[in-house]
């Protein structure tokens, strides 16, 4: 299949965890890619800000891909992620492992709560950790307090399979969208200490060719 593809455009940050769980899907599917990097500058030919990638993202984030199979432009990394697995997973490789309304719907759910929850809460971390102009404690402490509250959930959720897989059958997309923001856990100033199960779940994650693939490619 892969042979009749033509690559897909991902463009990315190196540093960024959102372009790798897209760079995973591709991988898992052995669908064709190409990585281009950009900076967070506003430089019009190489940062996101800049006019070039205005034209591909509006909102001038990163990830987005292009496809000159069906001429699609996606960005937002749910969106990416969904388009992907509309159009190059046929065989439900990395989609829910049932087929059951409650199937779709736990995917969709966990999805939903890493891109609207558990994402944001430790990007507004590294934020008021690293990031922030002034020191400002008080929001600090509230979005420690929320991803904890957010690895929580994701343990208890991971009791459900004995730390194997988010979701009970196999490894999915859920866990490609959770796996690298997880993994950036202590630069985030947090511990999996009390939260053996997300450790486990991450360093079995960590072992898979496809992960790794994505991770070579997109940080080098």
């Amino acid at each position: 299949m892969a042979g009749h593809i033509k690559p897909l455009l991902l463009h990315a940050h190196s540093s960024g965890p959102n372009p790798v769980k897209v760079a995973i899907a591709l991988e898992a599917l052995h669908v064709p890619y190409t990585v281009k990097q950009w900076d967070f500058s506003d430089n019009p030919n190489t940062g996101v800000k800049g006019a070039k990638f205005l034209k591909v993202n509006e909102n001038g984030r990163v990830p987005a891909i292009e496809d000159p199979n069906t001429g699609v432009v996606a960005w937002e990394s749910g969106a990416c992620m969904n388009y992907i697995r509309r159009v190059y997973d046929k065989g439900n490789i990395i989609g829910p492992s049932g087929d059951s309304a409650q199937d779709l719907v736990d995917f969709e759910k966990w999805e939903y709560f890493l891109l609207s929850t558990l994402g944001p809460m430790m990007g507004q971390t590294n934020w008021f950790k690293h990031f922030n102009a002034q020191k400002n404690n008080d929001a600090l402490e509230r979005y420690t307090a929320q991803s904890y509250r957010c690895y929580d959930v994701l343990e208890g959720q991971l009791k459900r399979t004995r730390g194997e897989s988010i979701l009970p059958g196999r490894v999915t997309a859920v866990d490609y969208h959770f796996e690298p923001w997880i993994r950036g856990y202590s630069f985030a100033g947090l511990s999996l200490y009390k939260h053996p199960l997300i450790l486990k779940w991450l360093g079995l994650m960590e072992t898979r060719e496809e992960v790794k693939e994505a991770y070579h490619k997109v940080r080098g």
